[in-house]
């Protein structure tokens, strides 16, 4: 498909019109809340796996609300007359936002209600057929559509560190809602996008939200922003799909393997001030005979602590098979179906990669003489959002590094909150085979500890220095004072690292 087969965007330029378009949507309840109410959770989460049926038979009745939904998220016709009652409609088909079809009226967006962090009613737009299922369902689509909210972009939302800042930049902004999100808790937003219709819908999804204009620059990553201009938050969520060209802007970045993810997280040192965080989502490769964890790290730019972690690897055809059905190839022609799949696997494996990963990179820009860089498997289930936990964990390699040893054991420590501890070992035994301490908040960590780790980690409530209770614990089960001490700081550096013990 090409670009002509989008269908024309509402004027971003009739803030009036936008304005009266989002109180009608509020005054009937056209919000996630509303949406969640009148669908009900089954049909409500079919939506997100692209599914409509549920949404289509919950809809059936004559409310505002039902309309609303058929017309913005369902791509149904509604009647005229009837979506003169709700909606400004003159002025809706003046600005684009809506279309006559055969007497009917029809949408020529898509308009998902979506829930802020504090209960802001905002609203994400997109091309038609993107506000259901993400990237999930859309089939063949043209190359410069823009999608709506997916898990990935939540995702980004939710681990982003939320603290007020002067600027803050989206890179690849899509339909905006990274952009969305910073408006809350940034001064000036900046958001750039290779796509103008990008730019142009994402203008659309913060008027509609009631959220202030951000700072629209079109280009490739970092070309739109001048050298000498820096920020306190950058997020990205780029196109980061591995694959042997460049057909779908929104997900394919057009550069080899994953080098356009290298290079955005190589250069985006430069442009964060001290203290300042970057969030991306990426894909790297698992390259044969090289650890996944040495090619990331040759990423983290000079300056920066890094955090990144893996959420999930998948082997080459499983992730060719992920990306031909995202993009609906596999409803089309059996032959093309597999020369595409042939064309994925041969770029595979000319570069020897064996697998691909997806996870999260953050990068905080800091002033000490030497970086950290953390870089892990996690793939287990984590507490969303994530920002605080994030934040956090710098905060800790700050702690850690201004710490030796002998300072960590004159310092005080406390439990962090929901951390329990579990015994492991066989029915009846006396004493267990080990002891596992495991977080219910945040990244929900578990990690074994010996039974000296789980005495101390149960004592710390800030009262007592962490030399002072391991000299206690040395006199309860009989062991040399001086020797503990040696051999426990690392144990204490480990769990503070992980967030189980908190400095008082």
């Amino acid at each position: 498909m090409s670009n002509a087969s989008l269908s024309p965007l509402p004027s971003a330029g009739r803030p009036d019109v936008t304005a009266r378009l989002r109180d009608a949507l509020l005054g009937a309840s056209f919000t996630a809340d509303g949406l969640l109410e009148l669908l009900g959770a089954p049909a409500y989460a079919a939506l997100s796996r692209s599914e409509v049926v549920p949404a289509l038979r919950a809809t059936r009745g004559d409310t505002p609300l039902e309309m609303l939904v058929r017309l913005f998220l369902l791509q149904q016709p509604v009647p005229h007359a009837r979506v003169a009652e709700v909606l400004p409609v003159d002025a809706c088909l003046e600005a684009g936002w809506l279309v006559a079809v055969d007497g009917d009226l029809a949408a020529t967006v898509d308009v998902r209600p979506y829930g802020g962090p504090d209960g802001e009613d905002w609203f994400i737009v997109s091309d038609l057929g993107c506000a259901v299922g993400g990237a999930g369902g859309i089939g063949n689509r043209a190359e410069g559509v823009v999608l709506g909210v997916g898990g990935a972009s939540m995702t980004l939302a939710g681990l982003t560190v939320r603290t007020p800042v002067a600027a803050a930049l989206d890179l690849g902004t899509g339909s905006g809602i990274q952009a969305l999100h910073a408006a809350r808790h940034a001064t000036r937003v900046t958001a750039t996008d290779v796509n103008p219709r990008a730019l142009h819908i994402t203008a659309l999804t913060l008027a509609l939200s009631g959220a202030p204009a951000a700072d629209l620059r079109e280009g490739s990553l970092y070309e739109p922003v001048d050298d000498a201009e820096t920020y306190d938050l950058i997020v990205s969520n780029p196109p980061f799909v591995i694959s042997p060209g460049a057909r779908l802007t929104y997900r394919d970045g057009g550069m080899s393997g994953d080098d356009l993810c290298r290079t955005l997280v190589k250069s985006t040192g430069e442009r964060l001030n001290a203290g300042g965080f970057a969030h991306f989502l990426a894909n790297w490769q698992h390259v044969e005979g090289e650890d996944w964890t040495d090619r990331l790290r040759s990423w983290v730019p000079r300056g920066c602590d890094a955090w990144i972690v893996q959420r999930e690897v998948q082997d080459v055809t499983q992730y060719a098979e992920l990306w031909l059905r995202d993009a609906g190839d596999h409803r089309g022609d059996e032959a093309e179906y597999q020369a595409r799949y042939d064309a994925w696997l041969d770029e595979f494996e000319a570069r020897k990669v064996r697998a691909v990963g997806f996870g999260w990179i953050t990068l905080r820009r800091t002033d000490a003489a030497e970086t950290s860089v953390t870089a892990e498997e996690w793939p287990h289930p984590i507490e969303q959002p994530l920002g605080e936990t994030v934040r956090a964990h710098f905060e800790r390699l700050d702690y850690l590094r201004e710490h030796d040893d002998a300072a960590l054991l004159e310092s005080f420590f406390t439990l962090a909150a929901e951390v329990v501890q579990e015994q492991v070992g066989l029915p009846g035994a006396e004493d267990p085979e080990h002891v596992v301490l495991r977080q219910n908040r945040g990244m929900r960590r578990a990690t074994r500890v010996d039974t000296v780790g789980a005495g101390f980690a149960g004592v710390c409530d800030g009262t007592m220095s962490a030399g002072r209770i391991l000299d206690a614990i040395a006199q309860l089960v009989g062991e040399d004072p001086v020797a503990l001490r040696d051999r426990t700081p690392a144990q204490i550096r480990l769990l503070v690292e992980q967030g189980f013990l908190e400095p008082a």
